[in-house]
């Protein structure tokens, strides 16, 4: 039998980070005046050979809203959900879509090239491709052997 010694302040890192993300959580999608808050849509992030591709759910946001910059390494999306009450206020039950600005910005752990960038917006996603520059690209080491 193995005993392990009891720590009571063992999980409160764990209690911590579970607080702040309730605080975080409540606080961003607290309403404004207007009924609308800033939100942060998700994202998803991987790397290729080639490319980094981001990829990000912007449902209901009319392509030409979304600004999507590059900028020292540093790629940010910006955009607007306006709330538009086709049916009076005081007639919903319950919102619990996220409406008002966003905006995201991403340090980008790689080089990119700028000037070939591509954004496709398809379904409610926004998938950017963004190439990789040609010294952040791995390259294969030709080893050369010799007879000893």
């Amino acid at each position: 039998m193995t005993l392990v010694r009891w720590n009571p302040f063992r999980n409160m890192s764990v209690l911590q980070d579970q607080m702040n993300r309730l605080f975080d959580d409540t606080l961003n999608t607290w309403p404004t005046e207007a009924g609308t808050s800033d939100w942060a849509p998700v994202a998803d992030i991987y790397e290729t050979e080639n490319d980094l591709v981001l990829e990000t759910d912007l449902p209901g946001i009319d392509a030409k809203q979304i600004d999507v910059r590059v900028e020292n390494n540093v790629l940010t999306i910006r955009g607007e959900r306006p709330f538009e009450a086709k049916v009076v206020r005081e007639n919903f039950h319950r919102v619990e879509r996220s409406y008002g600005t966003f905006s995201r910005s991403f340090t980008l752990a790689t080089a990119v090239d700028s000037e070939k960038i591509q954004a496709n917006y398809k379904n409610g996603v926004l998938s950017i491709t963004l190439p990789k520059a040609e010294q952040a690209k791995p390259k294969r080491i030709q080893i050369s052997a010799t007879a000893a």
